[in-house]
């Protein structure tokens, strides 16, 4: 089986809580954990795109990492806009966890599947974005493409993005422009809560299947994207 929740917010230090974005998010970590392991075999695989631990350095995600680790499953972890606590790929390899894979310009093979991805970045018709956001949008296309070129063509690709991959009309973006090139079968995204989820696109898109699995979303239940 291959499932996906995105924005775990764990906060091992317990000074971020997530209720301001609604009372559904009392308790939250501990309704993740347990539906997780109600569902989830060590045999799976869950895909966590992004907003992980709310750590600021890696030393302090250690705990949250460490808690990801131990529940079932394998798991590939790309960055979200709040992981401050993402270090090169290098630091984040040598912490040698038993279940982890964090993908950055690489990728990830599970049986038939190959998964890329990248974090993504604010749409460019969002009012918001300025001059430097066009910088970090293509960089992150272009880790996008590294991700994607280290695929061999024969497996069925799943694309992990934090950002919807969309615009704020809802259009496709440039994301799934590059998805479409590499024939991305399915797109993996998060982010997006409370009123945000308005903003969420699902469904068979160019002949890509998306699903928003933000864990609020979601109601903090991992969303099956394949059985096997």
């Amino acid at each position: 089986m291959i499932y996906a929740i995105a924005d775990l917010h764990f906060d091992f230090s317990k000074e971020k809580p997530m209720d301001i974005f609604g009372e559904n998010w009392v308790g939250h970590e501990e309704k993740i954990i347990n539906n997780w392991i109600d569902l989830i075999k060590d045999e799976d695989l869950i895909l966590l795109p992004g907003d992980i631990s709310w750590a600021l350095k890696l030393d302090e995600a250690i705990d949250d990492l460490n808690r990801i680790d131990e529940l079932p499953g394998k798991k590939v972890i790309i960055k979200g806009n709040h992981d401050y606590w993402w270090s090169s790929l290098l630091k984040l390899n040598s912490l040698n966890f038993k279940s982890i894979f964090f993908l950055q310009n690489n990728s990830y093979v599970f049986n038939e599947f190959g998964i890329a991805g990248t974090r993504g970045w604010i749409a460019k018709d969002n009012e918001d974005f300025r001059l430097e956001d066009e910088k970090v949008f293509n960089r992150e296309l272009n880790r996008f493409r590294l991700s994607l070129n280290s695929l061999k063509d024969d497996k069925r690709k799943i694309a992990l993005i934090h950002y919807p991959p969309f615009n704020i009309d809802l259009s496709p973006n440039e994301f799934v422009d590059l998805m479409k090139e590499y024939n991305v079968e399915t797109c993996i995204y998060g982010h997006l809560h409370s009123e945000g989820h308005k903003y969420a696109v699902e469904g068979n898109i160019d002949k890509i299947n998306f699903h928003c699995v933000s864990s609020d979303y979601i109601d903090f239940m991992p969303k099956k994207i394949y059985e096997e």
